[in-house]
């Protein structure tokens, strides 16, 4: 089975990288992502997700020399 899940939004902090024990980084930032409706009454509403992103190796050292705190990215 596979399953796949598709976000944008924005960094809700700076990434922290740190090192696993074999010397391999891994780098982790929340993300927050927003949806926004109309509701049965007419007002719109808003609804945000908080997700829990590691990112590894070098596409981790990537990610935590050029984002930064509110910055948009998609994820895949």
């Amino acid at each position: 089975m596979f399953q796949k899940i598709t976000l944008i939004g924005n960094l809700g902090r700076d990434p922290d990288m740190r090192y696993m024990p074999d010397g391999s980084p891994v780098t982790q930032f929340s993300l927050a992502v927003n949806r926004k409706w109309n509701g049965s009454d007419g007002n719109q509403m808003q609804e945000t997700t908080w997700f829990a992103v590691s990112v590894f190796g070098k596409t981790g050292e990537a990610c935590n020399q050029y984002l930064a705190k509110g910055s948009k990215v998609f994820i895949e």
